[in-house]
Formats: C-alpha cells, sequence, structure tokens
C-alpha cells in the first residue's frame, strides 16, 4: 500500500479525490492538507463523505509516496517552495502551474494527457495534470492532429458550475445560474495556449484554434463542439478515430448522439462526429472533476507507479 497526502482537500478537485481514493485497492490515504479548515472533519464540509472518510483537515503535511496538489492556479509553486518533498515523491500537480513550464527545481513536470503520453508517464514522480477544457478538447482533435489535419478549428464548450471552483463568486450564485446561460473569456481561455502546445506537435504545423466557453446551468460535465474544413469522408474520419483511441480505456466514439449523462460521474470520454460538405464537428464530452481533473489524476498515478490503468476507476455514469 502506498500512501497518499492531498493538498487541497477541501476544495472540489480535492474532496473528489477523496471520494476516488477512499475505493483504491493500493493505496491508503495519509493527511488531507488545507489551512482555511485544519482541524474540521471532511465529513462535515462535505456530509456525503460521511460513510467513506471522516479524516481531520490539518495543516501540517506529512511524508507520503503520493502526493497531489489541489490548489489554486499559481499556487502550488508556493507551496512547493515551503514544503519540503521527497525526490521519490510522486507529485501530481491538478493546477495550470507545470503545464506550460514543466521544470521547478530538480522536478521535470511531465504533461499528464494519458492518450498521447502514456510512455511518458511510467515512472515518472512529476507530472502536470491537464485543464478539463484542455483535455475534452485536445480528446476531440488529437487524432486529426495526428494526421496533420488541423488548421483553422472553431470550438465552442459549456461546462457545469464546479469548474468554477468552490470559492463563491456572481456567476455561481444558484439564482444566476439558474434557468440561465453565458459565454465567458471569449477567445482568451487560459486553456488555449496549453490545448496548442500539444497539437501543434501532434500537427506538425500552426494551427489557429478559436474557443468559446459558455458556462452552463447545471453542475459538472464539460460538451464540447469543434468545427472545421476537411475533405475526407466521415466514414474515413470515423475510422481514424477508432484506430487512434482503441487501446485507450477511457475514449469511447459513438455511432449515435452523446450527452452529458453518459459521462457525468466517470473518468470516461465520449466522442461522437458529424458531417456536413466539406465541415465536420466532433462532439466530445467529460465529468470537469473526473477526467477533467481527480479522475484523470488517478489515472495518472496508475500509470506512473505501474498499475492497471482502470484501477480504482469503475465507476458507474449517473444516467437518472
Amino acid at each position: 500500500m502506498k500512501t497518499v497526502g492531498i493538498v487541497g482537500a477541501n476544495g472540489y478537485t480535492g474532496s473528489e479525490l477523496v471520494r476516488v481514493l477512499a475505493f483504491h485497492p493500493n493505496v491508503t490515504l495519509s493527511f488531507l492538507y488545507s489551512r482555511s479548515n485544519s482541524g474540521t472533519k471532511i465529513s462535515d464540509l462535505y456530509p456525503d463523505l460521511g460513510t467513506v472518510c471522516e479524516m481531520v483537515l490539518t495543516d501540517t503535511p506529512e511524508e507520503v509516496d503520493i502526493l497531489f496538489l489541489c490548489l489554486p492556479h499559481k499556487e502550488s509553486q508556493n507551496w512547493l517552495g515551503q514544503y519540503s518533498v521527497k525526490e521519490e515523491t510522486l507529485v501530481i500537480d491538478l493546477g495550470n502551474d507545470f503545464r506550460l513550464e514543466g521544470n521547478f527545481g530538480n522536478r521535470n513536470f511531465i504533461y499528464g494527457l494519458p492518450e498521447i503520453n502514456k510512455k511518458n508517464l511510467l515512472g515518472v514522480k512529476s507530472i502536470a495534470n491537464p485543464g478539463c477544457f484542455a483535455t475534452a478538447i485536445q480528446l476531440a482533435l488529437l487524432p486529426l492532429a495526428g494526421k496533420g489535419l488541423l488548421k483553422e478549428v472553431y470550438t465552442t464548450g459549456i461546462t457545469g458550475s464546479t469548474g468554477a471552483g468552490q470559492s463563491l463568486q456572481a456567476t455561481t450564485h444558484f439564482t444566476w445560474r439558474n434557468d440561465n446561460i453565458s459565454a465567458y473569456k471569449t477567445l482568451a481561455h487560459q486553456h488555449v495556449d496549453e490545448i496548442l502546445l500539444q497539437l501543434v506537435e501532434l500537427n506538425n504545423s500552426e494551427v489557429n484554434l478559436h474557443f468559446v466557453p459558455w458556462r452552463g446551468d447545471f453542475a459538472r460535465g464539460i460538451f464540447t463542439s469543434s468545427t472545421l474544413k476537411t475533405e475526407l469522408e466521415l466514414s474515413d474520419i470515423d475510422q481514424l478515430y477508432r484506430n487512434f483511441y482503441e487501446d485507450e480505456p477511457f475514449v469511447t466514439v459513438s455511432s449515435r448522439a452523446i450527452d452529458l449523462k453518459q459521462v457525468v460521474n466517470t473518468n470516461r470520454c465520449v466522442i461522437q462526429i458529424e458531417k456536413s460538405g466539406n465541415v465536420v464537428v466532433i462532439h466530445s464530452a467529460i465529468d470537469n472533476l473526473l477526467k477533467g481533473a481527480s479522475g484523470q489524476a488517478v489515472q495518472n498515478m496508475n500509470i506512473a507507479m505501474g498499475w492497471e490503468e482502470n484501477l480504482g476507476l469503475y465507476l458507474k455514469p449517473i444516467a437518472f
């Protein structure tokens, strides 16, 4: 059994990690770190964890085999600078601190999108977990990028309120979100640079990505639609995607219409392809807190440790 610590366990991604790791057969939770809620039971913050985990949050970290950083963006560097972490400890950062620039001290963070980087993740000690929108959009476009077919891409994506984090904001109030929808960070979302860093390398040429994100009237999930032009037939595109993902346990290419309920509460991504004339649309759906954050972090842990990739991630979707 490997020991695990979660820094920022009081947030959405941290508490989601508790839910998943509490049932993982190869790890045991050693500490749950939180400055703001130190001394409080995790189950007092999240009553659903009452039958799962009764640990008390602490502001004193311990030495562990595996460390998850679930901190607000740009705070992971500060935390690692403040506390000593053994070189042999596997550190998985769920923030965006190391996605573009992976060097920190003696650590070189590897970008943790398993579907393109699995071989490089085996045995590493530092992983930068991808962003939620970045995961959904990249999985929708990777097969085309692998063939150098990306040039101009127009993407829209809608996300649930948990994507904004736990801190209360005007746009996360129930009274504002209910029966409402809005665009935000139009053409300027922070995940675009991260997406392009991977796609351009795979595409072997420049990619112009125009991304408009939306806030949705639901708690969790991401649905994206990417539009581009290609002369490939729909059947050829479909086969390209099925071949690309045939050995990936968490990506499914669907021949039928997809929806969020197929993926919410799972580490899965489902993809659907539609085409009219020379215009193709690639739809993708994920759970932003699982495949877009905590679930993918556990998937990365499994790969890095040499365990079965599915371990601890046999989760059923909430269909009703």
